[in-house]
């Protein structure tokens, strides 16, 4: 797939041909995409959809938790990130957010407005749909607990609320979204005193930058927890930390990430989580599941 200029045909947003999907991801890894369409506004997605996408489709944010194999994506990529990012803090206490917006812009909008348990947020490198998608969370909090129903957008242009009770919410999981994709939520939270908010959302954030590799392109936590453990802590037992492939390397600094060093594949990505899982399995046997997404078609050689 090669690189072609935007096409104006589609609708208000952008549409690229052969787009690096690199770009659009925070390991800065990946091949190209077939099309990838950024939409205006909300309606603008739902005509691209019903008109101008081609299957199957994928749906992206910042790319903070997906991992795109070097051949790159067949099909439509919709990516959200920068749009659908709209925040409304309603009279009766509801918010109203777009899926588009960051989980750490969401968590500021809430601390000013004495908003208190999303906190949690500001410690996550994603969307609010990257966060819906799969329950993410940080010191102890996660973002289904703050969901009173969501707006799900389907391939065909369908678009239908759901109330929070419709899905299946675990660690790291949600279960009930079908092939949709999640475009808006509303959050309910508790009130707070602004100050004290903001002062725990500081101090989570100075925390994570302290404890994570942040000046290396990464997915934030590439294995989710087993149960009773946590990951980083066996694959620092299994002798694992500063393992590289290529310039993919286990951090030095926190286990549980693995960083681009400069130019690395994302097949070196794949072979280390492979990597990781089996040395673990064989020293502890546990099998560290996966937090990140992997979409895409492997290079030819």
């Amino acid at each position: 797939m090669s690189a072609c200029p935007q096409r104006p045909d589609a609708g208000r947003g952008r549409l690229r041909l052969g787009e690096a999907m690199a770009r659009h991801t925070s390991w800065r890894v990946g091949g190209p995409a077939e099309r990838f369409y950024r939409p205006a506004d909300q309606q603008d997605l739902l005509h691209f959809l019903r008109h101008f996408a081609i299957p199957p489709v994928a749906w992206v944010g910042m790319g903070s938790n997906l991992l795109v194999r070097d051949g790159g994506i067949r099909g439509t990529v919709v990516c959200l990130a920068n749009t659908l990012d709209t925040l409304e803090c309603r009279s009766d206490g509801l918010v109203l957010a777009g899926a588009g917006v960051s989980a750490v812009k969401l968590a500021h909008f809430l601390a000013k407005n004495g908003l208190a348990g999303g906190e949690f947020l500001a410690g996550i490198p994603g969307t609010l749909g990257g966060c819906l998608a799969m329950n993410a969370g940080a010191h102890g909090g996660d973002t289904w607990s703050l969901v009173e129903w969501v707006d799900l957008l389907f391939p065909d242009g369908r678009l239908e609320r759901r109330e929070r009770a419709h899905f299946q919410v675990g660690y790291r999981s949600v279960l009930g979204q079908e092939d949709a994709c999640f475009v808006a939520a509303g959050l309910r939270l508790q009130a707070g005193e602004p100050v004290e908010v903001m002062a725990r959302l500081r101090a989570w954030q100075e925390r994570r930058a302290a404890t994570q590799p942040l000046e290396w392109p990464s997915c934030g936590s590439v294995f989710r927890n087993p149960p009773g453990d946590h990951a980083a802590r066996l694959i620092e037992a299994a002798g694992l930390k500063g393992l590289r492939y290529g310039d993919a390397e286990i951090s030095r600094q926190h286990a549980n990430f693995i960083i681009n060093r400069n130019q690395a594949q994302a097949a070196e990505i794949e072979a280390l989580v492979s990597e990781v899982q089996e040395t673990v399995q064989k020293h502890f046997g546990v099998w560290l599941e996966t937090e990140m997404r992997i979409l895409g078609e492997t290079a030819d050689v």
